[in-house]
C-alpha cells in the first residue's frame, strides 16, 4: 500500500511541475498585453454584435456578443496576475 501511495505522490508532483511550467509560460506571454487591449476587444465585439443585430443576423449577433464577458474575464485574470503573480 505504501508503494502505491509513493507512486501516486510522485505522479502528482510531476503533474504540478508540468502545470507550473505551462502556467508560467502563458502568464509571461499574456503579461505583455496591455489591459486596455482586452477592454477594446470586448467593446469591439459588442459593436460588431450590434451591427449584426441591425443587419438581421440575430444568431451571429448573439454569438459574437457572448465574446465580451469572456474577453473581460481574461483581462481581469491578466490584471490579477500582473499585480499579484501566479501563486
Amino acid at each position: 500500500m505504501a508503494t502505491g501511495e509513493r507512486v501516486r505522490e510522485a505522479m502528482q508532483q510531476q503533474g504540478r511541475q508540468a502545470e507550473d511550467t505551462v502556467t508560467k509560460s502563458v502568464e509571461s506571454h499574456t503579461a505583455a498585453i496591455p489591459s486596455i487591449a482586452f477592454l477594446s476587444l470586448a467593446v469591439g465585439s459588442m459593436a460588431i454584435s450590434l451591427a449584426l443585430m441591425m443587419a438581421g443576423r440575430r444568431q451571429a449577433a448573439n454569438f459574437v456578443g457572448q465574446w465580451a464577458p469572456t474577453i473581460l474575464i481574461m483581462g481581469l485574470y491578466n490584471k490579477l496576475v500582473k499585480q499579484h503573480g501566479s501563486d
